[in-house]
């Protein structure tokens, strides 16, 4: 349907409808510093073949939002240390742009779905806003406790490493960082990981906006308590090979959420290879049916 724009929570927010509006909304959150194009083609036709309305967009501070660069920036040393004054926003200010693209584009209750900080996002939403959540897909996410394993020292390396200072570097870096938080059980497509990066760097590279994304994490602690108050239909999906975010902060996360079902994927890494897209669109779709069945059955309507 092309990109469009939205209003919610005070910012512009770019976003793109797929599939039939009649079929159960199904809104994908995407990871840091990723735009909406990062979700790969294959896998949202593999999501709308499945009976989803999917909705995907580009969080604040990154490609066609919003971006808050005349804002504070953050000081991120400080913030990775422990003092998060600096932050200008956290995790439940990007939950509120989810819940105004939400009112704006008219969706009275949608299912999320995450990957990485993005899962961050979709359970701040669950926690914050459960009107809005039909059910909660976690994808190599985490519940923040600092007391999980970390990244290996490469991943964090990938994740901090200098801007790219033209669009052949940041391609290059792409393929670079694929090759250390990527897949190891599932070949890389080196092409459309230069294909995305390329985009990304012409719809809006903005090293600043990933900055201050982190430092919406940091300052936004763990929220391992809050979910296990949520009563929302929740599916955790983590690679058994991911050095980013490692696969005990998805068991984690499952074993927080009160039925989660958790699936893990043996050579997954931190990212979305065409291997598994069948698999997760499968479990995801599950997950929704049986929501949607429910929904009938206890007459909830829209």
């Amino acid at each position: 349907m092309g990109i469009e724009r939205a209003r919610g929570n005070g910012l512009t927010i770019a976003y793109e409808a797929l599939g039939d509006p009649a079929d159960p909304p199904l809104v994908l959150v995407a990871g840091l510093g990723r735009q909406l194009i990062g979700w790969p083609d294959g896998f949202l036709r593999a999501l709308v073949e499945r009976g989803h309305f999917v909705v995907r967009f580009d969080n604040r501070d990154v490609g066609e939002s919003t971006h808050l660069s005349d804002g504070p920036q953050p000081d991120l040393r400080a913030c990775l240390a422990g003092d998060t004054s600096s932050a200008p926003y956290s995790l439940s200010d990007m939950a509120a742009d989810v819940a105004g693209l939400l009112e704006a584009l008219g969706i009275e209750s949608a299912h999320l779905a995450g990957v990485s900080l993005g899962g961050m996002i979709a359970q701040t939403v669950a926690i914050e806003h459960p009107e809005r959540v039909r059910s909660l897909t976690s994808i190599m996410s985490t519940t923040g406790d600092r007391s999980l394993p970390q990244a290996t020292p490469e991943a964090t390396a990938v994740l901090f490493q200098p801007p790219s200072r033209s669009r052949e570097e940041a391609m290059d870096r792409a393929v670079a960082g694929a090759r250390v938080i990527g897949s190891p059980g599932f070949p890389m497509d080196e092409a459309a990981v230069r294909d995305v990066a390329g985009r990304a760097w012409d719809r809006g590279y903005d090293p600043g906006g990933i900055a201050r994304q982190i430092a919406a994490v940091q300052a936004s602690g763990y929220r391992t308590e809050a979910l296990r108050a949520l009563r929302v239909p929740a599916l955790v999906i983590h690679g058994e090979e991911d050095p980013l975010i490692r696969v005990e902060a998805g068991r984690a996360t499952a074993a927080a959420i009160e039925g989660a079902e958790l699936v893990t994927i043996a050579g997954m890494g931190h990212d979305l290879p065409r291997g598994v897209w069948d698999r997760i669109a499968d479990a995801i779709a599950a997950l929704v049916a049986r929501v949607e069945r429910e929904r009938v059955a206890a007459g909830a309507v829209g």
